[in-house]
């Protein structure tokens, strides 16, 4: 058949939307510790060929069976107590409502997080009731949606860090309730749907993640949740996503304000091939732009779009990325990333702290079933990130979602090193993390690179810019959680947890310790740990 390119586009993408197959549509949840107690099936599945860097992951890549199938593989086997009544097994073994049929499924559960703990004898606590649902129809279509309505008073750190930028991290917009004390709102949901094997289509008001470690340096789900239309394709060894995204800039927002927030727009591609059963690539691309509208300059999925946009005058900010993993022994993975702002060749090499050489790199290995021992998970991850990478000439520009960053909750100007160990016995989980960074802090009201959403062209220095410019500063963060789950099928569990963080440099030395003991659930990822 003579096709013009145009038409040559058409079929293939014609091609994959008919292609007939068995195609599934649920989508796993982002939360790591899930992902990590799964890690052997997704990484080591001689009969499946994930595309692991791209999360929320869809289920049929790891499992025909499905999301349930999947969540309840992490628990030991139920016992016939658990099946004794109906209450009994919508604690341990079912949703609160849950609906199968050979042509569709539902579910809905009720989400609480019930915390209360103690700081230097000031009571912290933690009210958040929520619902979860969602369900498929046929095999090609899926749907999530979620809510939670919350108060909170936290650490003093945390609440240092909710009044400076008007958002609970992760979370969305905080107003102020009672004495010292935080108000707000999650929602978020995702439509999912795979008309066959080779494409998958989502619309969704939620997070993205791409990479293989505990942070991203790309894309990660740090900030909250923005609304976005992906289209994934998969060809063989090769998967290819596009991404458009809007996001909030209330950078200058007034506290408990609650006007309309400006926009901003985001564009994404990842290219992710399996090499080898054991080598994975992928390749980032990103282009922020500032509210003028959507740019239907950037509706092309194709990568490489650095192009249009110097074509369209430079008015936008491009990042670029590369991922790797590398499986070893079947049953650790090595991996890592390099984040590209901005560079210019010969000062990369001058080695002389050339502001404008922006760039970023991740180094880690994790273990599932490390060192032989069932059910053990180990992480060491390393992350650096120069000076006034991510920030743009204004806010509007920069990689920022409600005041927070999309990629590391950092922002810039930092060096990382991090620990985890998670072990699971029975129902009995016990996870263990460790952060020690080093950063540099505005002071004098100058700008030294790590808030990206000030602009570059407020930096003090051209050269001599390095991890830790400004005031450096020290942070050590330990952390340990003891859980007992109940239902793996919404992550109900009780927990313990015990943290203690030290942040010092020349002008201060800042420690604080607390506890909290409460009932838990949801899949989420909240980090606390900055």
């Amino acid at each position: 058949m003579n096709c013009t390119k145009f038409k040559l586009v058409f079929c293939i993408l014609f091609t994959l939307v008919i292609g007939k197959a068995n195609a599934q549509s649920e989508l796993l949840p982002l939360g790591h510790d899930l992902n990590n107690n799964l890690g052997k099936d997704i990484y080591f599945n001689n009969s499946k060929r994930s595309h692991t860097a791209l999360l929320p992951y869809i289920a049929n890549d790891i499992d025909t069976l499905g999301r349930d199938s999947l969540l309840k593989r992490v628990m030991p086997l139920e016992k016939d107590w658990q099946r004794k009544n109906w209450l009994f097994r919508k604690i341990f073994q079912e949703h609160l409502v849950e609906v199968n049929d050979k042509d569709y499924s539902f579910y809905l559960d009720f989400i609480p997080d019930m915390q209360i703990g103690k700081q230097a004898g000031n009571t912290i606590w933690l009210n958040t009731r929520g619902i979860e649902l969602g369900g498929k129809i046929g095999s090609k279509f899926a749907f999530t949606s979620h809510f939670y309505e919350n108060q909170g008073k936290f650490a003093q750190y945390m609440t240092d860090y909710i009044r400076t930028n008007k958002v609970v991290p992760g979370q969305g917009h905080a107003k102020t309730y009672g004495v010292g004390g935080f108000d707000y709102a999650y929602s978020g949901g995702t439509l999912s749907y795979t008309p066959s094997k080779y494409v998958n289509f989502q619309l969704g008001y939620d997070k993205n993640f791409i990479g293989d470690g505990y942070r991203s340096l790309l894309l990660s789900d740090n900030s909250f949740n923005y609304p976005f239309f992906k289209v994934t394709a998969t060809l063989g060894k090769v998967r290819y996503m596009a991404m458009w995204a809007q996001f909030i800039d209330m950078y200058d927002t007034p506290f408990d304000d609650e006007t309309p927030y400006p926009k901003k727009y985001g564009l994404f591609h990842y290219l992710s091939w399996n090499v080898t059963k054991r080598l994975s690539l992928g390749l980032f691309e990103n282009i922020m732009w500032r509210p003028r509208g959507f740019d239907f300059s950037y509706v092309n999925p194709v990568m490489f779009m650095r192009p249009t946009e110097y074509a369209n005058g430079s008015p936008d900010k491009a990042l670029i990325g590369l991922n790797a993993s590398y499986k070893i022994a079947d049953r650790y993975v090595a991996y890592g990333q390099l984040m590209i702002n901005e560079f210019t060749f010969k000062e990369v090499f001058a080695n002389n702290g050339y502001w404008a050489n922006k760039q970023g790199g991740q180094l880690g290995i994790k273990g599932f079933d490390a060192f032989k021992v069932k059910n053990l998970f180990v992480q060491v991850e390393m992350n650096r990130v120069r000076p006034y990478s991510y920030s743009a000439t204004d806010h509007y520009k920069n990689y920022g979602h409600y005041n927070q960053s999309l990629a590391h909750p950092y922002g810039a100007n930092f060096a990382e090193y991090l620990g985890i160990v998670n072990y699971r016995y029975k129902r009995f989980d016990l996870r263990l993390q460790m952060n020690a960074a080093t950063y540099g802090l505005d002071i004098n009201g100058l700008n030294y690179g790590k808030d990206i959403y000030k602009s570059y062209t407020t930096r003090v220095d051209n050269y001599g810019v390095n991890i830790g410019h400004g005031l450096k500063t020290n942070l050590l963060i330990a952390d340990a959680k003891v859980g007992y789950l109940l239902n793996p099928k919404n992550n109900l569990r009780l927990e313990f947890g015990a943290t203690y963080r030290k942040e010092s440099n020349s002008e201060f030395n800042d420690k604080q310790r607390f506890f909290t003991i409460g009932l838990r659930s949801s899949f989420r990822n909240l980090y606390a740990d900055f």
